[in-house]
């Protein structure tokens, strides 16, 4: 049994080999059919977000499943193995428990601190839930991790004045126009990105806001919401002229504005045109960037948002990694004891047998015993076996979490101390 992390992240991978290997929720759910017939790993949670995929798998087989992984990786990115592999990092064990505690407390965020890491680990742990892809360890590792993040919110201030991708391309348009005062702003997209985008925005001063979407009905929910103007996708001729800015956040799997777009509906437009872009994959085809009049910027354009108030989001990190390395310690104190307890079990097992065996014959020993003697027999018996039973296991237990590399030797000879093997081939 092993717990092994295979992904990449925005610190590893460009934004166009990350928009490949990412995952939509439908997508981990097509898939899910092949993990579970993947026979190296017994379970599989996969973190997919704009900035990171990372798949955590418990595998009885850790090599194996390491190649598996990387083969189904492959074959739904359409990359190649050797394309691939320079972007992967690969942790075991105690790294990858580490790498996810982190990443779940925004610590491994390319803005650092931001909380939407929080709910998008939450939803990582509820998919494979749902589609019965994980398994106890997984399970309990991803729950730890939660508890991680609370904490880490709760008693740091490292979330404080922290910018998520939606308020840095807010800050970077104000930055770029000025102030926002009387701009024009065409949001594309109205899932939960956007809508945080656009309401940053209002507050922000823009007045003039159109959304755009897919389902028209979801653009109009978020138009009223904010007091703006819902367009039609397949109309986007008519309102890319008016905007100044262009915020853009979907979940298509192609680019759904490009330069050809953009030149027949703006003609001979000559104020500036600011695209940001903060979809994983792009909606924005790259060469729009070509047009004199646009500025694009990319979700990895964002990183430089981050170095506002580094210095004192850095200072919190040490009471995070803190509180990091007691759930690590507690997480794998867990972990470790489950190598004992079927040990601990037929200890008990054993030890319960012979109980039994001692109460009847001292019971028969008694001319007629009252209820009330019966009752005193089994009371001293039970307690005689609690007690002695209590620090073995304490002990057994204490060894698992702080003594890993040793335990399996002391777990055989105990079975071969108490014959603990020949009694459960005797049962």
């Amino acid at each position: 049994m092993a717990i092994l992390l295979i992904g990449l992240n925005y610190k590893s991978a460009p934004v166009e080999v990350r928009e490949k290997v990412s995952l939509s929720r439908p997508q981990i759910e097509k898939l899910s059919e092949k993990i579970r017939q993947v026979q190296s790993f017994s379970g599989c949670t996969i973190l997919s977000t704009c900035n990171r995929t990372e798949f955590y798998v418990n595998a009885d087989s850790p090599f194996a499943a390491q190649e598996n992984l990387i083969n189904l990786m492959c074959e739904y990115s359409g990359l190649a193995p050797r394309t691939l592999a320079p972007y992967l990092y690969i942790k075991f064990n105690k790294n990858a428990a580490e790498h996810l505690f982190t990443v779940a407390a925004g610590m491994d965020s390319m803005i650092l601190g931001e909380s939407q890491i929080q709910g998008q680990v939450q939803d990582a742990y509820e998919y494979a839930l749902n589609y019965g892809i994980s398994d106890n360890i997984l399970n309990t590792l991803f729950m730890n991790a939660l508890t991680v993040g609370k904490r880490v919110r709760t008693e740091t201030q490292i979330d404080r004045h922290t910018l998520s991708v939606s308020i840095a391309a807010v800050e970077l348009a104000k930055e770029y126009f000025n102030g926002l005062t009387d701009r024009t702003v065409l949001v594309l997209g109205a899932g939960e990105t956007s809508e945080l985008t656009s309401r940053y925005l209002i507050s922000n001063g823009i007045q003039s806001i159109m959304v755009a979407n897919r389902t028209f009905e979801r653009a109009q929910w978020l138009a009223g919401e904010i007091g703006g103007k819902a367009v039609k996708m397949s109309e986007l001729e008519k309102y890319l002229p008016v905007a100044d800015l262009i915020i853009s956040s979907t979940a298509s799997p192609v680019p759904i504005l490009e330069k050809e777009d953009l030149i027949k509906a703006q003609k001979d437009r000559q104020k500036p045109l600011l695209i940001i872009d903060i979809a994983v994959p792009r909606d924005i085809h790259p060469d729009v960037s070509e047009l004199d009049y646009v500025k694009l910027y990319d979700i990895d354009d964002m990183e430089r948002k981050t170095d506002e108030n580094l210095v004192a989001r850095q200072q919190e990190t040490v009471k995070a990694q803190e509180i990091v390395n007691e759930e690590l310690e507690d997480f794998y104190f867990w972990l470790d004891s489950l190598w004992v307890v079927p040990t601990i079990v037929k200890m008990r097992s054993q030890i319960e047998q012979i109980k039994k065996t001692e109460i009847e014959r001292a019971i028969n020993r008694i001319d007629h015993p009252s209820e009330r003697e019966v009752h005193i027999i089994e009371q001293l018996a039970n307690s005689i076996v609690n007690r002695w039973l209590h620090r073995p296991i304490i002990n057994m237990k204490s060894l698992a979490g702080k003594r890993a590399d040793k335990i399996e030797c002391y777990i055989n000879a105990i079975n071969d101390l108490w014959g603990l093997e020949n009694d459960e081939e005797n049962h």
